[in-house]
């Protein structure tokens, strides 16, 4: 399987597709930490990162925006005492797209760098 994180996303649009239940299953197995979650109807991946202290939290937190401000995507991001909570999903379509799994890995990757 190839490297998720280091795919292209593309721009999303409101009539593009959302991710079959094949491509989520097959790109879920690349993000295996996340979980898939239905919020208001619409699926998100989700996932909770421990760290050290506030002061590593919010360095991920502020990794995650960079991110996020790279590609125009942006999550729901939740910051507390050594725990950041992210929820990607692709507002225009209300659901997940491929957009959503590459970002998760990069997260991760992320994530990964800090420790």
């Amino acid at each position: 399987m190839s490297d998720l994180k280091e795919h292209s996303c593309e721009a999303c649009s409101p009539d593009a597709p959302k991710a079959s239940a094949e491509e989520k299953q097959q790109l879920h197995k690349d993000v295996p930490d996340w979980e898939i979650r239905v919020v208001d109807g619409e699926e998100q991946l989700h996932r909770l990162f421990k760290l050290k202290n506030f002061a590593k939290a919010l360095e991920f937190t502020n990794k995650v925006g960079d991110l996020a401000e790279a590609e125009d995507h942006h999550p729901v991001i939740v910051l507390e005492y050594g725990k950041v909570a992210v929820s990607w999903w692709s507002h225009e379509i209300g659901g997940l797209h491929k957009n959503d799994f590459v970002l998760a890995a990069r997260t991760d990757a992320a994530f990964n760098d800090m420790a």
